[in-house]
C-alpha cells in the first residue's frame, strides 16, 4: 500500500479516537494547504465517519476550521496557538537571543523575536541598541500582525488558506489609536502579503509608532511553515529608503540562520 493512500498499519491504541484526533492534525500540519475529509480518512486509514466526527469536535473547539466553499479543513486558531505556545518557550528564545544580539552589534538598531499568536504577534525576544529610543514591541507585547513587519513576514510565508481564515471578515481587523493603516480588509492585506512574497521581506512605515520603521523575514520550520520573524526597528529620518533593501538581506541571514538551527529550513525568497 502506498504512503499516499494509508499510513503503515500501527498497533491498536488503548485510545483510539485521542489518538486519531492527534493523527488528523499532524497530518495538517504536515500539509500546505487546507484538506477535503476524505483525503484525510485515505491518507490515515480511518473510517470516514469517524474522520467526520473528530473534526466536528475539533472544529468546535477551534483546533479545526472547516472550508465549506472548498469542502476541505485546515488548522484552527487554537491550532496555531499551541504552536506558538512551544514557540514562546525556552527553545526559541534561547537560540535565537545570541544571533539577534550580534544582529544588532552589527547594525547598530534594535532588533526583536516574534511569533503568530491567533491574529496578533507576540514579541518573545527584544534586544535594544545602544543610545536607542525604548519601543512598544517589549517581550510579552501582543500587536495585530497585519500591522507590524514581523506579523506581515510571518504571514505571508503561511498559506493563503490559512491567512483567510484568520482574516475572515473586517471585523478581524483593527489600527492603532495613534497611527493609522492602509490594511483595513482582506484583499489590501492580500496584495500587501504578495509583495512580501516577491521581494522576500516585510516592512512596516509608521503603523506601530509613527515616526518608525521596521523590517521583517520570516523564520520557518522543516516543512518550511513560519515559527517566527525576525525583525529590526528604526527611526525612518536616519534610514533612507535606499538603505532598506541592503538591511533586509542582513535580516534575512539571521532568519535564515535560525530557521536552521532550530532544524528549520531557510525561507525561499
Amino acid at each position: 500500500m502506498s504512503a499516499t493512500s494509508a499510513e503503515v498499519k500501527r498497533p491498536a491504541s488503548k485510545v483510539p479516537a485521542a489518538e486519531n484526533t492527534l493523527r488528523i492534525l499532524k497530518l495538517l500540519a504536515s500539509r500546505r494547504g487546507p484538506m477535503p475529509a476524505g483525503s484525510i480518512a485515505q491518507v490515515l486509514g480511518v473510517p470516514r465517519s469517524s474522520v467526520y466526527d473528530l473534526l466536528g469536535v475539533m472544529e468546535a473547539n477551534g483546533f479545526v476550521l472547516h472550508l465549506p466553499e472548498e469542502q476541505r479543513y485546515g488548522l484552527g486558531i487554537r491550532a496555531f496557538e499551541v504552536s506558538s505556545a512551544y514557540s514562546r518557550q525556552e527553545p526559541l528564545s534561547r537560540v535565537g537571543r545570541p544571533l539577534l544580539a550580534a544582529l544588532v552589534d552589527t547594525i547598530g538598531e534594535s532588533a526583536h523575536l516574534a511569533v503568530l499568536h491567533g491574529r496578533d504577534v507576540l514579541y518573545i525576544v527584544e534586544e535594544r541598541a545602544k543610545n536607542r529610543p525604548s519601543l512598544v514591541t517589549d517581550v510579552g507585547v501582543r500587536l495585530p500582525s497585519h500591522l507590524t513587519a514581523s506579523g506581515r513576514a510571518i504571514l505571508a510565508a503561511a498559506p493563503k488558506a490559512q491567512v483567510r481564515a484568520l482574516y475572515p471578515n473586517a471585523a478581524a481587523f483593527s489600527a492603532r489609536h495613534t497611527t493609522e493603516s492602509p490594511i483595513l480588509k482582506y484583499s489590501a492585506l492580500s496584495s500587501h502579503l504578495d509583495r512580501v512574497r516577491q521581494r522576500g521581506y516585510a516592512t512596516e512605515y509608521g503603523e506601530v509608532t509613527p515616526g518608525f520603521g521596521s523590517i521583517a523575514a520570516a523564520v520557518t520550520d522543516h516543512l518550511g511553515w513560519p515559527t517566527a520573524a525576525v525583525a529590526v526597528t528604526f527611526l525612518e529620518h536616519k534610514l533612507p529608503a535606499d538603505r532598506w533593501p541592503a538591511l533586509a538581506r542582513t535580516v534575512q541571514k539571521v532568519a535564515d540562520e535560525l530557521s536552521v538551527r532550530i532544524h528549520g529550513r531557510p525561507a525561499p525568497l
